[in-house]
């Protein structure tokens, strides 16, 4: 089988979608060497972000003009490469896929993550709503068949965009391979003295806007003897939270980080006595998953797609609950065994989102659409 990717966020993407892509490309690529795997990438990256096995092959625009229009060659023209290449199944993998795919020969699904910018329009650019809007539903109503990422986000689709259920599947993602390694001691301690981390400290993971909240855990220990770390890239939320630390005199507890690469993430996941996070939405919460497979304490939000990443053991609370959010982390930060009991579950629970299950499961979903 041959199946291509579109691999733009793969290579140009260091978050969410980036992630997601480069372990669905990593995970069908190992797990199922026998197929042939074409990464459609608009442009070469500047920077290695993952390495390629020898059944992967990189594709590029392949007309000068379309090299000088990249942006445009995804929305269209790449569907005569998909066609020339023969492509079995081609699969869209960050919410969009390109007009004039010839779908009597090729299979076409797209994933979606979510739908945020419906449900909260007023974390985004009113441009930005309307590019989303006119890709994400296009894609949604064309493909052959919808990949939502949570039960969350098929509700999600059917509703705003009126797309039968039976076209949706749900496949949860994988988590990568950093945070499934036991580190040792002594390259925890490296990771610690290398960030000038405290020896105790609960921790935040994600981008540090407005809808994931972190204002939330500030205010919930401002009066607790805790240090937080909060990992992610910076936007002019964090202004917010500067001005909040040093309202409260808080800047000796408070640690930002950035530049943090997977298994150094990973071994701060694994020093971390709890991981929080009190997003407002998401599409399912991948810092979850990666907190279970590190062994830490998850307290996140109560409702949406939360409980399906973080249950059974986790501990849920409404997101702007300060008071709820302090007493909890004040009781955990205080129970080493109830922590001890958190972090076992969670790694038996998530066991289901291994590389091997995620790969059969989305195995079965492309055969199954072969098989049609």
């Amino acid at each position: 089988m041959i199946i291509g990717f579109d691999a733009k966020r793969a290579f140009h993407n260091t978050s969410g979608l980036g992630n997601y892509s480069r372990d669905i490309i990593r995970i069908m690529s190992t797990h199922f060497p026998d197929n042939r795997y074409l990464l459609y990438n608009p442009k070469k990256s500047n920077v290695e972000r993952f390495v390629v096995n020898s059944n992967v092959v990189l594709k590029y625009p392949d007309k000068w003009i379309w090299k000088k229009l990249s942006s445009i060659w995804r929305q269209g023209p790449i569907s005569g490469q998909i066609l020339s290449d023969g492509v079995d199944i081609y699969h869209g993998l960050s919410n969009e896929i390109p007009r004039g795919i010839d779908k009597k020969r090729t299979k076409v699904i797209v994933t979606i993550h979510d739908l945020i910018f419906i449900r909260f329009p007023e974390f985004f650019k009113p441009v930005d709503r309307r590019i989303y809007l006119n890709k994400f539903k296009y894609a949604a109503q064309n493909a052959d068949l919808v990949i939502a990422i949570s039960e969350q986000t098929k509700e999600d689709i059917i509703r705003f965009f009126k797309i039968n259920e039976s076209k949706i599947v749900v496949h949860y993602q994988g988590c990568h391979a950093a945070f499934k390694v036991a580190y040792t001691t002594s390259e925890k301690a490296i990771v610690k003295s290398r960030f000038n981390l405290p020896d105790r400290f609960i921790l935040n993971v994600g981008t540090i806007e407005k809808r994931k909240n972190a204002l939330t855990i500030l205010r919930a220990i401002r009066d607790l003897d805790v240090h937080c770390v909060i990992v992610g890239r910076s936007t002019s939320y964090k202004q917010e939270l500067q001005k909040f630390i040093a309202e409260n005199e808080m800047y000796d507890r408070v640690h930002f980080l950035n530049n943090v690469s997977m298994a150094e993430l990973a071994m701060i996941y694994q020093m971390a006595e709890m991981f929080c996070y009190p997003s407002f939405f998401e599409g399912f919460g991948i810092p979850i998953i990666e907190a279970l497979f590190s062994g830490t304490p998850v307290i996140t939000t109560k409702g949406g797609c939360f409980s399906e990443a973080g249950r059974p053991h986790s501990v849920y609370l409404e997101p702007d609950d300060i008071s709820a959010w302090s007493d909890t982390i004040r009781s955990l930060s205080s129970n080493s065994d109830l922590r001890m009991q958190m972090a076992v579950a969670g790694s038996d629970y998530a066991k289901q989102f291994e590389d091997e299950n995620v790969g059969d499961n989305l195995m079965s979903i492309y055969k199954s659409l072969i098989d049609k």
